[in-house]
């Protein structure tokens, strides 16, 4: 038995086949896996057999499983055992509801949380303890259309912040790659969003006293006009 890695030697991109799932909220995990492939020069390609999409990066393998979603475990778990691979070399990335867009998270391992991915994946690995990245898609805008949401495409006020989202998402893999997971967990676990506001904070305290205020330094616009 080889000597289990601190770096993934798989990552796997979560998602539904098809057209009619291109470009989803749900399918995060493949948007991300696809921009890493692009980063490195490489394509995937199908193996029915395997039931996936894969593609040989350096020292590392991309899979979009081509299962639907609940059964994604139906790919990796058989890819992982005829590849020695353990389960804590393997990085899955996914989306996750419960955070806003523009935020994700990096931990070693944990349950579902209800993701029926994760679970197919837990079912065939048998253990939880694998490294994932969640991606944020946000909650639905009306209560309880989680299935219209998750299986929905993002809205165009919504592009601008994805596409920057995705690109630290890739930036934060191959930081894993380089770094390993705890390392890139540091780095990369904060909302932008929440980061913005500090900066802005922090320079609103240096500029008090050169006639600048908290409604032109959090929004860009004067106090009379916020007020």
């Amino acid at each position: 038995m080889h000597a289990v890695s601190q770096f993934p030697r798989m990552i796997v991109g979560l998602g539904n086949p098809g057209k009619t799932y291109e470009a989803t909220r749900h399918n995060v995990g493949f948007m991300i896996v696809d921009r890493v492939a692009e980063r490195w020069g490489i394509g995937f390609k199908e193996d029915k057999r395997r039931k996936g999409m894969f593609a040989a990066g350096p020292g590392v393998l991309l899979v979009k499983p081509t299962t639907f979603m609940n059964e994604s475990g139906m790919c990796v778990g058989p890819l992982a055992h005829f590849f020695k691979i353990a389960p804590e070399e393997i990085l899955v990335v996914y989306d996750e509801r419960a955070f806003p867009l523009g935020v994700f998270k990096i931990k070693g391992g944990g349950s579902s949380a209800g993701h029926n991915g994760i679970k197919s994946l837990i079912a065939h690995l048998g253990t939880q303890e694998f490294p994932r990245l969640r991606f944020g898609i946000g909650e639905p805008m009306q209560p309880g259309d989680m299935i219209g949401h998750v299986l929905g495409k993002f809205r165009p006020d919504e592009r601008e912040l994805l596409e920057t989202s995705l690109v630290r998402a890739v930036e934060a893999i191959l930081c894993i790659q380089s770094k390993g997971v705890g390392i890139a967990a540091n780095l990369f676990n904060t909302d932008p969003e929440k980061e913005r506001r500090k900066k802005l904070e922090k320079t609103l305290v240096c500029q008090q006293g050169n006639g600048n205020s908290v409604g032109t330094a959090l929004t860009g616009k004067s106090d009379e006009n916020v007020t």
